[in-house]
């Protein structure tokens, strides 16, 4: 019978180690450049870095604004990939997030309401906060995209603030899913609890031990 420390620190490193490992799927690779990409945690950071500038939509399936918009970004996907033909130097996919699932890239993403869209382009990132209609948001993908700042690299989704809050996420997710899991297995709450936070705690204070450790400053060799 498997231990319960052991059954917390497997699903604990699960979107670690094979969320990580788990294959592409296979619609994101073929036919990508005239339609709208599904971007998920698995596959978010392998498909932005391609070398291609993104345009992506956050959006709810209880959200009625991205309901009723989802026929339009249909239509510039489909645009975008016409423009593409006749651009050799750069390329813009057309992707959308589903966040109501992908609770880590929403938190990555700061996003406070739906739809929300970005275009991506290697490390830089801005926001569109302009009208919802096919023209204005083409036009900003191709042309006044280079009049926005882009979001300062510190609070960037790719830049540390914006790693932190994705890690913290799927760290938080894997607790819950830790403790539910110890719950079906007749582990009691209170049991489950207190295990979960002595490994917490352990983890943590290792962790804070070794970052220790290496940044001691080296003796002076006279």
């Amino acid at each position: 019978m498997k231990t319960p420390v052991f059954i917390f620190i497997l699903v604990f490193l699960k979107s670690f180690t094979l969320a990580q490992l788990a294959p592409t799927n296979d619609n994101t690779k073929s036919d990508r450049s005239n339609r709208v990409i599904e971007l998920t945690s698995q596959n978010f950071d392998s498909s932005v870095s391609d070398g291609n500038a993104w345009l992506i939509e956050f959006y709810a399936p209880w959200c009625g604004h991205c309901t009723r918009f989802s026929p339009t970004y249909k239509e510039i996907a489909a645009e975008i990939h016409d423009i593409n033909k006749s651009h050799e130097s750069r390329k813009i996919m057309v992707g959308k997030v589903d966040g109501s699932i992908e609770k880590s890239l929403t938190s990555r993403f700061s996003i406070k309401g739906f739809p929300a869209f970005f275009l991506v382009e290697g490390w830089k990132v801005r926001e569109y906060k302009g009208s919802r209609s096919k023209e204005a948001i083409i036009e900003f993908v191709t042309k006044t995209y280079k009049d926005v700042e882009a979001i300062n690299f510190l609070y960037s989704p790719f830049g540390p603030m914006g790693q932190a809050r994705n890690i913290m996420m799927a760290v938080g997710k894997n607790i819950i899913d830790s403790y539910q899991i110890m719950i079906d297995k007749g582990y009691s709450p209170a049991f489950s609890a207190i295990l979960i936070g002595s490994v917490g705690i352990t983890i943590g204070i290792i962790s804070i031990v070794t970052i220790g450790f290496m940044t001691l400053p080296k003796l002076k060799e006279d």
